[in-house]
């Protein structure tokens, strides 16, 4: 590769992450200003905004509301998916053809139609969820399904999971020590893709979270749906402060996973 084609690569990817941080920078720039209306930068720079939305205690409560649906429904994914795929990539191969229609089932269904139908089926007795946090840990299941069922797939894919547990037969190994011991390890580097994948849309959903749950159980993203009408620079934060949590999560994601250390 020339030295102008490496020129014109770095180009278009500055470009690129010019674009897509652009409508950050600016989100940010409304959040700590304190007056912006007549010009091209704020009048006046303020944490005010930032200091009144992580002093407020619903905030906080929205906040944590969410992460414990979002992790609950991804331990809740990886307990069921992890072993049903074992057993579909070990045992019956010919299985993941249909697996990967099934886990599209979700999104082919629209979310306010798939809500409807939920109120209906579990707004009465015996099973009467709605307005629990039980409810979207179930919804945000078979959300996360495609997310997580794909990824984990091309590292099993990756890590040729037959000839790996028939190695660790060869050693002594029963099937399922092979599978606890030999595979699970060799697929962190899948499930900490598909736990971020997944944990970065969940997050972010408000159809489920609006119709059924709504304020009794506020989430982040119906907490920012009631403040819409409410201050603009207030709301930015709001933003920013989502896009901050996610970060961060990614980011210790990243500093826990143990691969990262040997690279």
């Amino acid at each position: 590769m020339s030295r102008a084609e490496q020129v014109f690569h770095r180009l278009i990817v500055w470009l690129l992450f010019i674009i897509l941080a652009l409508p950050l920078v600016a989100t940010f720039l409304y959040a700590i200003s304190s007056e912006w209306s007549n010009t091209i930068l704020p009048e006046g720079y303020s944490l005010t905004w930032f200091i009144q939305l992580w002093s407020d205690g619903r905030f906080l409560t929205a906040l944590g509301h969410s992460l414990l649906i979002c992790f609950g429904a991804l331990l809740f994914s990886l307990v069921l998916v992890l072993p049903a795929m074992f057993v579909i990539a070990y045992y019956y191969p010919r299985l993941d053809a249909v697996m990967n229609v099934l886990i599209l089932i979700p999104f082919a269904v629209p979310p306010v139609v798939s809500s409807v139908g939920l109120l209906q089926l579990y707004s009465s007795s015996p099973l009467m969820l709605t307005g629990t946090p039980w409810i979207l840990i179930g919804c945000y299941f078979t959300l996360a399904l495609p997310f997580i069922y794909r990824a984990i797939a091309n590292n099993m894919q990756a890590i040729n999971l037959k000839e790996l547990i028939d190695a660790a037969h060869l050693l002594g190994a029963s099937t399922w020590q092979a599978a606890l011991f030999v595979v699970l390890p060799n697929l962190r580097k899948g499930v900490l893709i598909a736990v971020l994948l997944s944990f970065s849309f969940l997050i972010g959903e408000f159809v489920f979270a609006n119709l059924l749950v709504g304020n009794r159980y506020e989430t982040l993203q119906v907490y920012l749906y009631n403040m819409r009408n409410g201050s603009g620079h207030f709301t930015s934060a709001l933003v920013i402060s989502y896009f901050f949590v996610v970060l961060l999560v990614t980011w210790l994601a990243n500093a826990l996973n143990p691969e990262r250390g040997r690279s």
